[in-house]
């Protein structure tokens, strides 16, 4: 049981080093050769973690090799488009000046259901509304609107909007960010003298964010009596 125990943890430090290594990436945007590499990963990691008689080395070498593999495949891929797209495809146009394609469509097996499903999950319920609907490498799809049914920006009102910087959360639950703190080009020593201010300590704080424009905003944590209160509500 121990053995199974520490072999089991082993490879879950293995597997989230292998992760690592090939990039940052959801599910849902991983390429062709990425999925087809998680895959595999997951399946060689489970044949030593449940059969105890096999050495763990036959689970880490493979898992090895391909990580090595994915990220030569990936090198390959920056320096060559066309080995690029014989690996991950390229972009498909689906509706194209307002029209739909439907040799696009049919190519991509994609049905008028599919179509309306991921409009809708961009808030558009017209295909009127549609200049360009492009499908990307990685199954998501990309929207233009028409000119009409775009919406308005600070820039075509004239009106001069002030720029604040990114907001970043520098502490949660009481924990000092420091690469928040850097996106904001703010000091650990500005943090503490507003929470001085405030009459506020660290510990007590739940969320506090801030921009480049040392505008903050603070969140304290609940006591037991609030968090009871708000459980019998929801509940």
């Amino acid at each position: 049981m121990t053995i199974s125990f520490i072999r089991t943890i082993l490879l879950y430090i293995v597997i989230i080093v292998a992760v690592r290594l090939m990039g940052k990436r959801q599910i849902s945007e991983l390429q062709t050769s990425e999925l087809v590499v998680t895959l595999l990963i997951s399946d060689i990691a489970a044949i030593p973690m449940q059969d105890t008689g096999q050495p763990l080395v036959s689970g880490f070498l493979p898992i090895a090799v391909l990580v090595c593999c994915e990220i030569l495949v990936s090198a390959f891929m920056l320096k060559n488009m066309k080995f690029r797209r014989m690996i991950c495809g390229k972009p498909i146009v689906v509706i194209n000046d307002g029209r739909i394609d439907q040799a696009q469509m049919k190519r991509l097996r994609m049905s008028t259901e599919d179509l309306s499903e991921q409009l809708r999950q961009m808030n558009i319920f017209s295909l009127s509304e549609v200049a360009y609907a492009i499908v990307e490498t990685n199954g998501k799809m990309s929207v233009m609107k028409k000119p009409a049914e775009q919406s308005a920006t600070a820039s075509m009102l004239g009106i001069v909007v002030p720029d604040n910087g990114i907001e970043c959360v520098v502490i949660s639950d009481g924990q000092i960010s420091n690469f928040s703190l850097s996106l904001c080009r703010l000091s650990e020593d500005w943090i503490k003298g507003v929470l001085k201010g405030e009459g506020v300590e660290q510990s007590d704080v739940f969320i506090m964010t801030a921009d480049c424009k040392r505008n903050y905003k603070i969140i304290r944590k609940q006591d037991r009596q609030e968090m009871k209160k708000s459980e019998a509500r929801q509940g």
